[in-house]
């Protein structure tokens, strides 16, 4: 199996920099503390900071470089989280997760809408009743038409929580930041 490209850019510790700010401030906000699944995880960013806010986190990501980096600090920091080496394709969502994260998980590029697509539906699907879908995508009307496309074509019900934009200072860009809860 070919190493994950991941793998080489997770040598320099926080690659990707903090998590965004809006983020951050929605999940301190937020109760209950739940169970969050945080797909594509990479070096735990967001999972260590949902962590440090009280909730207990499973990363799951290809890198087992960016994996055995989270599982580090949330070990010495004697945080609920804990990161495991798979696919997000066909990790399997439980009952125990209250929240699934996909941060920086969905573009929507050509190539990839139909692969996108049923993976977002998957998602949908697989959330339990009264469970968050919590996605982060780079800004831009057409991803975030498709993104809302999707997931108004599924059977459930969504209440919006949050349909704003937040900053990703450490690459000078602007995420959309749409957080759902499923009903049913």
């Amino acid at each position: 199996m070919k190493e994950p490209v991941y793998n080489t850019h997770y040598k320099k510790e926080d690659y990707f920099g903090d998590p965004y700010p809006g983020l951050v401030s929605f999940f301190e906000a937020y109760e209950p503390k739940g169970h969050v699944l945080d797909l594509g995880c990479g070096q735990g960013r967001d999972a260590l900071c949902l962590g440090r806010l009280g909730y207990t986190v499973t990363g799951v990501d290809v890198s087992t470089v960016g994996i055995e980096q989270m599982n580090q600090v949330a070990h010495r920091e004697a945080l609920n989280v804990n990161g495991k080496v798979g696919d997000v394709n066909s990790f399997k969502i439980s009952d125990e997760h209250d929240i699934i994260l996909l941060d920086s998980m969905l573009h929507f590029y050509k190539r990839d809408v139909e692969k996108e697509t049923k993976f977002l539906q998957r998602m949908a699907s697989d959330l339990k009743g009264d469970g968050v879908l919590a996605i982060f995508m780079i800004k831009g009307e057409q991803r975030e038409n498709q993104l809302k496309r999707v997931l108004n074509e599924t059977r459930f019900g969504w209440e919006v929580l949050a349909d704003r934009y937040t900053d990703y200072p450490e690459f000078d860009a602007v995420y959309h930041m749409y957080i759902i809860k499923k009903h049913g």
